[in-house]
C-alpha cells in the first residue's frame, strides 16, 4: 500500500477591511485569493527517499502543482493533518483552477479525525498532540511574518519555511505509527464536517 504522508501551506486571502472585528469581508473586498505557497512530502516507510518540498519559489507554480499531482496519482493513501478539511481541499481547488485532472487517490486519512474519533485532548492541534505523545513539536518560526517574509520572496524565510514543511511532514510520520492501533477496523469513521475514511482495515493490512 503506496502511503503518502503530505502537508501543504498556503498563503492568506489579501482584502481590503474597515476595522479588526466582527468584520464580513465580501468578495468585492478581495484583493488577492489565497493560494499554495508550497508542500512536504514523504513515503511511509521509506528509509531511503528523502522528504519532496517544491514551493511557488523554487519551482514556480505549474511545476509544484504537476509534482504535487504525479505524487498523488502514485499514492493508494493520502495521510495528513486536517488535511480532509483543510489540505485536500486546497490541492483540489488548485488543480481545479490550473485546468488539471483530479487524481485517482481513493483513500484519504485524516490522522486529526482519528484523534478526534478516539481521544479528548485539551487541544487536537498538531503540535499540542504530537508534544503530549512525545514525538517532537513543531519547528518554531516567527510566526505571521513568516508567509508574509515569504510572499515577498526572501531566501531566509523560504529556508525557515522550508524547515518547518519538513518538521510537519517528520510528524506525521511518527504519529502514523502511534496511532495505527486506533485506525477503525472493519467499519468506516465519520466526523461532523470531515469526510467518511472508508474501508481503513485495508490501510493497516
Amino acid at each position: 500500500m503506496r502511503t503518502l504522508l503530505l502537508d501543504i501551506e498556503t498563503k492568506p486571502i489579501k482584502a481590503w477591511v474597515w476595522g479588526l472585528w466582527d468584520q464580513n469581508i465580501s468578495i468585492g473586498q478581495i484583493i488577492e485569493p489565497t493560494e499554495m505557497l508550497c508542500f512536504g512530502a514523504k513515503w511511509q516507510g521509506s528509509k531511503t527517499k528523502k522528504q519532496v518540498f517544491s514551493s511557488v519559489y523554487h519551482n514556480g507554480k505549474g511545476d509544484m502543482l504537476r509534482e504535487l499531482h504525479d505524487l498523488m496519482e502514485e499514492a493508494e493513501v493520502l495521510v495528513g493533518w486536517n488535511s480532509a478539511g483543510f489540505d485536500h481541499k486546497h490541492i483540489k481547488r488548485e488543480f481545479l483552477e490550473a485546468g488539471m485532472t483530479p487524481t485517482s487517490t481513493v483513500k484519504d486519512l485524516d490522522l486529526m479525525s482519528v484523534v478526534k474519533a478516539n481521544f479528548k485532548f485539551p487541544s487536537n492541534k498538531l503540535d499540542y498532540v504530537a508534544q503530549r505523545l512525545g514525538v517532537g513539536s513543531k519547528f518554531k518560526h516567527t510566526g505571521f511574518q513568516l508567509w508574509i517574509d515569504c510572499i515577498n520572496n526572501d531566501p531566509k524565510a523560504w529556508a525557515m519555511m522550508k524547515k518547518y514543511q519538513a518538521q510537519d511532514v517528520v510528524l506525521l510520520d511518527e504519529l502514523y505509527d502511534i496511532l495505527l492501533p486506533w485506525f477503525p477496523g472493519g467499519s468506516s469513521l465519520s466526523i461532523k464536517d470531515k469526510r467518511d475514511i472508508s474501508e481503513l482495515a485495508e490501510v493497516v493490512q
